[in-house]
């Protein structure tokens, strides 16, 4: 992706968000000086890579394949490890019309997946085969606020505003909007994007960047190489 087209998806989220009266935190619009400028005091949004993601899953066809995501808030794998402390995590995201978030699951996490305002959201499932991998035959069982819902393999269930799904580790998914853009929440479990994600295609979790203009926000992903 070039960063000029990750510029514009942040300013157009930003947007969008800010329309369901969501707001992000104050760090969200720091430039990547003041970012530089203020390092002493972000040590947790490095650590817990708070911030901006913007994905294509390496796949370079954003519109068809991709997803917007700010982590907000995430916990602490040592706490998680010893049952105690900030176990949990929290995303904001948004799925465009018809752009797919590929099938796949997280080996630990279990989450809270929530349609925050605009059109329907859309969660095809599967369950998984005994060793955990991906089975298309394979059906199980979710809750959908609270309430007890079993799924044929590949059955698609639809979430309007307000609605929500909990899916364990080993519930296989993918999502999109349908009928237009949808603000998504995502309360979890702590969350490690760079080891708890397992495609059931062989695809990346981040993009790669084609640097043709200056950044106005840093991705997450930069953290490491910027600051």
């Amino acid at each position: 992706m070039k960063r000029s087209e990750i510029n514009e998806i942040m300013a157009e989220a930003d947007k969008f968000i800010r329309s369901f009266g969501y707001e992000l935190p104050p760090f969200a619009y720091w430039s990547p000086q003041e970012m530089k400028d203020r390092r002493a005091e972000i040590d947790n949004v490095i650590g817990a890579r708070l911030g901006w993601d913007i994905t294509d899953y390496g796949q370079g066809k954003f519109d068809d394949l991709g997803l917007f995501l700010f982590t907000v808030r995430n916990g602490r794998q040592e706490d998680l490890k010893r049952g105690g402390g900030m176990c949990y995590a929290e995303k904001i995201m948004i799925s465009r019309h018809n752009q797919i978030s590929p099938m796949h699951r997280h080996w630990l996490k279990a989450e809270d997946i929530i349609n925050r305002g605009g059109a329907t959201l859309a969660i095809k499932l599967y369950g998984a085969a005994e060793d955990g991998s991906f089975d298309e035959t394979a059906g199980g069982t979710v809750y959908c606020d609270g309430i007890k819902r079993d799924f044929t393999p590949g059955e698609v269930l639809r979430f309007a505003p307000g609605e929500s799904v909990t899916l364990m580790p080993g519930d296989w998914h993918a999502f999109w909007g349908e009928g237009g853009d949808v603000l998504i929440g995502e309360v979890s479990t702590v969350n490690d994007d760079e080891t708890d994600n397992w495609f059931k295609d062989p695809i990346g979790r981040f993009a790669e960047i084609e640097e043709d203009v200056a950044p106005t926000q840093l991705l997450a992903s930069d953290y490491a190489n910027w600051l």
